[in-house]
Formats: structure tokens, sequence, C-alpha cells
């Protein structure tokens, strides 16, 4: 018994304020658009939709998001696809000396595959910095991480190819 109350549950009731279950209170926030990656998949098999409906789709929610929060400025998201691009060419540029063209890129994405993976620190690290808001993180992130081999880059690189054309009509849209 401490300072005349006795609990003899073992645990406080709780406070005046917060709800049970969570450690401090939140002010309620307006939500956000939201992305869903699930229907971004690459490799056998490509949805005959992926480089035009549903890249067209991630652009108008990326571009709303960006519109809410001041982020997402189509110069910012082209370095994300521009490196993209250069990784493809690194690996489809190669000369096959001794080897088949197909072996030849696998050998060479294996060399640059975790510089590849590194993106996705990159997309969290311009989020940080409020540079992209966490609708593009999501999708760039999901898209980063499908990348396995020569043929999934290039599926990637398309369909940042095609959301980056959506993208920049969206934002030319709400210009006029």
């Amino acid at each position: 018994m401490t300072n005349g109350r006795s609990h003899s549950s073992g645990h406080r009731p709780p406070e005046r304020g917060f709800q049970q279950g969570s450690r401090e209170a939140q002010p309620a926030q307006p939500a956000g658009p939201t992305i869903e990656v699930a229907d971004i998949r690459f490799g056998a098999g490509l949805t005959e939709t992926i480089f035009a409906d549903i890249a067209q789709n991630k652009a108008r929610v990326v571009a709303e998001a960006g519109d809410r929060n001041n982020t997402n400025r189509s110069t910012q998201l082209r370095k994300f696809y521009d490196e993209l691009v250069m990784w493809h060419e690194k690996v489809n540029v190669v000369s096959s000396a001794g080897m088949c063209q197909q072996e030849a890129r696998q050998t060479r994405y294996q060399d640059v595959a975790p510089y590849i993976k590194m993106m996705i620190a990159k997309v969290a690290y311009a989020r940080g910095r409020k540079h992209v808001d966490d609708c593009f993180e999501k999708l760039f992130t999901h898209v980063v991480r499908q990348i396995g081999d020569p043929l999934t880059l290039r599926h990637a690189k398309l369909f940042m190819e095609a959301f980056m054309g959506f993208y920049k009509a969206e934002e030319k849209g709400k210009e006029n």
C-alpha cells in the first residue's frame, strides 16, 4: 500500500486524457492520400496495364499527396528515375568477352545490385528532408525491392518511365 491507495490488480488505472493502449495523446490529423503498391509486380507474367493504367493511377496519387504537403516536385522524382536508368544502362551495356549477353548482364547485375538497393536509403533520406512524401517513398521502395535480375530491373525502369510521364501530365494539368 502506497500513499493510502491499494491496487490489488498491480497496475494503475488509465490516466485522464489518454486512450487506453496509447502512449500519448495524438491530435486528430486529416487522412492524407495513401498508396497501394500490391498491384505493381515485375517479372514473368506482367499485367498488361502495368505501364499504363497502374502507372497512371500511382502518378495521380503521388501528385495529389505532393500537392497537400508541398513535396514530390517532378525534378526531385526525376533524380530517382535518372539513377534507375543509369543502373539499367550499366547492366545492359556490357562487352561480352567470352560470355553470352544474358550471362554478362546477370554478372554485371550482381556487381551493381547493392548500389541499386541503396536507392531505398536515398529515397528515405529525401523523405527525411521533406523532398518527397511517404507515398512516393513507399512506391519507389516497393519498385526497388522487386528488382532481382536484369529483367526486373528493366521492368522497374519502364514502370518509373511511365510513372514520370503520367506524373508530369498531372503536374501540367494542375497548372492549367
